[in-house]
């Protein structure tokens, strides 16, 4: 059986998330949908696609989404936004979709409270909140509170007795009643049939649109054993060695549809001996995990790109107290990659056009490596709305 090490899969995930040699602009799609690019907070998508892509500027992405529409924004893993390319939207919507009820209930906890008092049931909820998504958002963009406020509407009329209880009652959650906190609660299952997407347009508040219409063309249809099956292998490609259980915290799907969908690729898979316990990797990619290139140069990944959305926290970091700066409850860092290794914290703070970068090393970083940081710097500059940038390294 094969042993590898941490080394080993720090290089070998590096190298398929093009951490370790950038792709040429024209493969802008295939590098979004290789394991999908988190947008939140709002910008970092395009700053996670600039490290992954040379010579790639803030206007390759936005033409990419707005004017020629090859990228799309939808409700993917972990109920969060992510952007890829339109051919690939089916994989990472249909391939999280719910199959049972308790598959829902895990896709969208915290939604308890709100479907107990209207005694229904997750499925529900999610099935009358897509069949109200149509005629909401005919031919119209909306904000997430707008949509919130017509849905529940809709909803309300086609659900006999919702309004005998606390429908239009707050419910403590903001400004939401509890039906609008319940379609917003299930629109992030509904979000996964590929019916509504983000327009990436404008300032303020996000708005949604009918996928269809604001494509021009419904997205590519996948059989949903199809498509979720091909979401296991691109996680396998940019993740391994891993384990179902890791594959369902880094998806958001329930530790039994983790494992029906690691079933589904039995054949296709080897097990191996990683930090001396079990986890598996495509069979077609033991030779790439077994001897994976160096990655070299310093690059700025921002806070929730997808090599820090592996749920192999350790082997990223080894150090726990490193760890908890990294991954936080809120306000996560961006981090300094040098020559493969997390060497440093970034937080930025913009003034009119100028970013400043303050850098906190969990090493000491060689006179070479800041100049490559502050190299690094301008280049993220643009990607954060600035002309300018300047490093300050903590000492």
């Amino acid at each position: 059986m094969l042993r590898v090490g941490e080394g080993h899969a720090r290089g070998f995930r590096l190298a398929r998330q093009r951490l370790v040699r950038p792709a040429p602009v024209g493969a802008l799609p295939d590098v979004a949908g290789a394991t999908g690019i988190q947008h939140s907070p709002p910008g970092s998508a395009a700053q996670s696609l600039h490290v992954r892509l040379d010579g790639l500027t803030p206007a390759h992405v936005t033409a990419a989404l707005t004017r020629d529409r090859i990228l799309a924004q939808v409700w993917s893993l972990r109920g969060a936004p992510h952007v890829m390319g339109v051919a690939d939207v089916g994989v990472f919507t249909t391939g999280l979709l719910p199959n049972d009820e308790d598959s829902c209930r895990h896709f969208i906890r915290g939604a308890e409270r709100h479907l107990a008092a209207f005694g229904l049931s997750a499925s529900t909820a999610v099935e009358h909140t897509l069949a109200a998504l149509g005629p909401v958002l005919d031919g119209r963009a909306l904000t997430k509170d707008e949509l919130g406020v017509a849905l529940a509407e809709q909803v309300a009329a086609r659900v006999p007795g919702v309004r005998k209880g606390p429908w239009e009652e707050p419910d403590g959650l903001g400004r939401n009643t509890y039906g609008q906190s319940l379609v917003r609660y299930a629109l992030y299952v509904a979000g996964l049939y590929g019916t509504v997407c983000f327009v990436p347009e404008g300032e303020g508040a996000a708005r949604f649109a009918l996928t269809g219409q604001w494509l021009g063309a419904p997205v590519p249809v996948w059989d949903p054993l199809t498509a979720r099956a091909e979401l296991l292998r691109r996680y396998l490609r940019c993740h391994a060695p891993a384990t179902p259980r890791e594959f369902a915290a880094w998806s958001g799907v329930s530790p039994a549809y983790a494992s029906r969908s690691w079933e589904s690729l039995a054949g296709e898979l080897t097990e191996v001996r990683y930090r001396d316990t079990p986890a598996w990797v495509l069979s077609a990619d033991t030779d790439l995990l077994r001897d994976p290139p160096q990655a070299t140069g310093i690059r700025l990944l921002p806070p929730h790109d997808p090599y820090l959305a592996t749920q192999d926290r350790t082997g990223l970091i080894p150090d726990q107290a490193s760890r908890r700066k990294v991954w936080r409850t809120v306000g996560n860092p961006g981090v300094v990659l040098a020559d493969g290794e997390i060497a440093a914290l970034w937080r930025p703070r913009k003034q009119g056009g100028r970013l400043t970068l303050r850098v906190e090393p969990f090493t000491t970083l060689s006179a070479a490596a800041k100049t490559a940081i502050d190299d690094a710097a301008e280049a993220l500059a643009p990607f954060r709305g600035a002309d300018t940038a300047i490093v300050t390294v903590e000492p």
